[in-house]
C-alpha cells in the first residue's frame, strides 16, 4: 500500500508541484469569495442577498478546507483522466460499435429515442391535451412544446448518465480486478453515457442530435437560433461535471450497497417533478423559488431554456452561477474522497 501511494505523489508532481496547487486553488476560491461578498443588486432583497451569500462562502470554505487536508487524494482524479484521454476515448469507441454490431439501421438508432420522445410529448400535450402558451415575464408566450422540450433535454441527460454512471465499476468489474487498470476513468466513461453501455462518442452524439432536435422545433415556433444558443455548449459542460462529481460517490457505494439504484432510481421519479421540468418556475413565490434553486440542476435546465427563447447570459444570473460551481466542486471533493477510501477493497467485494 504504501509503495503504492509513493508510486501516485509522484505521477502528481509532473504536472503542478502541491504547493503551487493549493496556492491556485485556493486564491481561485478568495476571489470568489471577494465577488460573492461585494456583489450587490439593489433590486434584491437583502435578508435573501445575505442569507445567498453566507451560503456561497461557506460552501467556499469548506471547499478549501477539504482540498487543503486531502490535496493528493482529490487532485489524483482529475489527473488520471487527463492522463488516460486516449484510453477513455478507445472503450468509448468500442462500446458504441458493440452496441450497434449486427443491427441493419446501425447508429441511426441513437437518433430514435430522441425523436420518438418529442413525438410522444406532443402528440399528449397538443393533441390530446392541448397545454396553453407559458407567459414570461418580458410578456413573450412560449409554447408548451418547446417549453417542455427545452426542459427534458438536459434532464434526459442527467437522469441516463447518473443511472449508467454508477454502474460503471460494476459493469466493468473484469477490468476493476486488474491491478494496473486506472479504474477511476471508467465513470467518466460512462457518466455521459445515453443508453447501455454506450459512452463518451454515443452520450455526445444522441444528446447533440437531441438538442438539434429541440433547435428545429423552437424554429419552427418562431424562436431561430441566435448568439444565446451557444451557451448550450456551456450547459451541457455543467451537467458534465455535476454528473461526473455526483458518480464517483454513487458508483463507489453501490459496490457495498446495492439498493442504491433502487434509491437513485425513486429519487430521479421524485427529482424530475422537483425540478421545473414540466412546470414553470416563475409561478412560484420568491422564497419557494429559493428553495427549489438549491437543487443545481435548475440552473441548468432554466440555462437551456434561457439558450432558446429567454435571450438571457449565463453571468446575468450571478449567484445562480456562483452557487451551481461551487456545489460541484463540493461534491467532487466528496466523491474523490469517497472514491479513494472505498477503492481498496472493490475487488474483494465484487
Amino acid at each position: 500500500m504504501n509503495n503504492k501511494k509513493r508510486k501516485e505523489k509522484p505521477a502528481l508532481r509532473q504536472g503542478v508541484s502541491k504547493k503551487t496547487g493549493l496556492t491556485i486553488f485556493t486564491l481561485v476560491m478568495l476571489i470568489m469569495g471577494v465577488i460573492i461578498a461585494c456583489y450587490h443588486n439593489p433590486l434584491a432583497n437583502q435578508t435573501d442577498e445575505l442569507i445567498k451569500k453566507i451560503i456561497a462562502c461557506t460552501l467556499i470554505a469548506a471547499a478549501v478546507v477539504a482540498v487543503l487536508k486531502f490535496y493528493d487524494k482529490i487532485i489524483l482524479l482529475p489527473f488520471e483522466l487527463y492522463q488516460n484521454r486516449r484510453l477513455i476515448w478507445r472503450l468509448a469507441k468500442n462500446d458504441f460499435k458493440r452496441r450497434y454490431a449486427g443491427s441493419y439501421m446501425g447508429a441511426i438508432w441513437a437518433m430514435v429515442q430522441p425523436v420518438v420522445t418529442v413525438a410522444m410529448y406532443y402528440v399528449v400535450f397538443q393533441v390530446i391535451m392541448p397545454q396553453k402558451a407559458q407567459l414570461l415575464g418580458d410578456g413573450i408566450e412560449v409554447p408548451y412544446l418547446v417549453f417542455l422540450t427545452a426542459g427534458l433535454v438536459p434532464w434526459f441527460y442527467f437522469s441516463e448518465a447518473l443511472t449508467n454512471g454508477m454502474m460503471a465499476l460494476l459493469e466493468y468489474e473484469y477490468l476493476v480486478k486488474k491491478v494496473v487498470f486506472k479504474i477511476s476513468i471508467l465513470p467518466i466513461s460512462i457518466v455521459i453515457n445515453v443508453a447501455n453501455g454506450i459512452k463518451i462518442i454515443a452520450a455526445t452524439f444522441i444528446h447533440g442530435f437531441f438538442v438539434l432536435v429541440l433547435l428545429a422545433i423552437a424554429f419552427l415556433y418562431g424562436f431561430p437560433p441566435s448568439l444565446y444558443t451557444l451557451q448550450i455548449f456551456y450547459y451541457s459542460f455543467c451537467m458534465f461535471a455535476l454528473v461526473l462529481a455526483i458518480s464517483y460517490t454513487t458508483c463507489s457505494v453501490v459496490i457495498y450497497f446495492r439498493d442504491l439504484q433502487q434509491i437513485v432510481g425513486i429519487g430521479l421519479q421524485i427529482g424530475m417533478w422537483a425540478t421545473p421540468v414540466l412546470w414553470q418556475l416563475g409561478t412560484l413565490s420568491k422564497k419557494a423559488q429559493m428553495l427549489v434553486k438549491i437543487n443545481p440542476l435548475v440552473y441548468i435546465v432554466e440555462g437551456y431554456r434561457s439558450s432558446i427563447y429567454e435571450k438571457q447570459w449565463f453571468w446575468e444570473d450571478f449567484y445562480s452561477t456562483m452557487y451551481f460551481w461551487i456545489i460541484t466542486v463540493v461534491l467532487f471533493c466528496i466523491g474523490a474522497l469517497v472514491y479513494k477510501r472505498l477503492k481498496v477493497h472493490f475487488a474483494d467485494i465484487m
